[in-house]
């Protein structure tokens, strides 16, 4: 069994490989944000860190956060569409072997997102930590990632195959804005700060910020708990969405 979850998950990531309009927009979206503010507009110091890491945390944060979204969300919502996932129940394969898949997908992808943003940030954008700190910074990052697979999971029991795309930049987009992801969250109106508060990309940007040693608002542990409960709500809330899928399937 573990084989055959083996090979689902290989032949999930190729498939998102393969597929241009994931696999080259989710890379090059951050990669592009972070030249652009992170190397060529860069000026003075940020929270008290560089501008080229505090860009990094915020640019890998929205990469991460869009590979789990768009990997799950339009993922689960297509292959719906698509009555593949009936194939899936099919199949002597456990129900859970196709959603470990797409999760260990989607997680592979943020750790290459963070892994090109890294060599960037430190081959042109002067970005310098401890090799402890990177490595902190990087499992930070990737494990940051879960509540936007739940999330994902969720949204992908709700929407339908035509309409993911868009429904996902409608929730990914509003929420990296107002989460301080594009601009600083000092710099946005104090309405907008408060949401934030209430946003897992806000989080997940503080809680990578703090690894990297910025002054934010919180400590790690903090944000961290923030993203577990975060997790946990959403986690129910697509089982649920799932059940009820399964029994109209059943039912017809």
């Amino acid at each position: 069994m573990t084989k055959a979850i083996l090979l689902e998950i290989q032949c999930e990531f190729l498939s998102l490989l393969r597929m241009p309009r994931y696999s080259v927009s989710i890379v090059a979206f951050p990669v592009m944000f972070y030249v652009f503010f992170g190397v060529v507009l860069k000026n003075g110091p940020l929270n008290g860190i560089g501008p080229s890491v505090y860009v990094l945390c915020t640019m890998a944060a929205f990469g991460v956060m869009f590979a789990a979204l768009m990997g799950l969300g339009v993922g689960i919502a297509a292959e719906r569409g698509l009555g593949w996932l009936e194939v899936k129940r099919a199949s002597p394969m456990p129900p859970s072997g196709w959603f470990i898949a797409k999760l260990v997908s989607a997680l592979m992808f943020g750790t290459i997102i963070v892994t090109i943003l890294f060599t960037l940030a430190v081959t042109v954008g002067g970005a310098r930590m401890p090799v402890q700190q990177w490595a902190e910074l990087g499992g930070a990052l990737v494990g940051g990632a879960l509540p936007f697979c739940a999330i994902g999971f969720f949204l992908g029991y709700l929407i339908t195959p035509n309409s993911a795309p868009a429904m996902i930049n409608l929730v990914a987009m509003p929420m990296a804005f107002c989460s301080g992801l594009w601009v600083p969250l000092q710099f946005l109106p104090h309405p907008l700060q408060q949401i934030a508060q209430a946003l897992p990309a806000y989080h997940l940007s503080e809680m990578t910020l703090a690894v990297a040693g910025a002054s934010g608002h919180g400590s790690v542990v903090s944000h961290i708990q923030a993203l577990a409960g975060i997790t946990a709500v959403f986690v129910v809330l697509g089982w649920r969405v799932w059940r009820r899928d399964e029994s109209r399937v059943h039912a017809g």
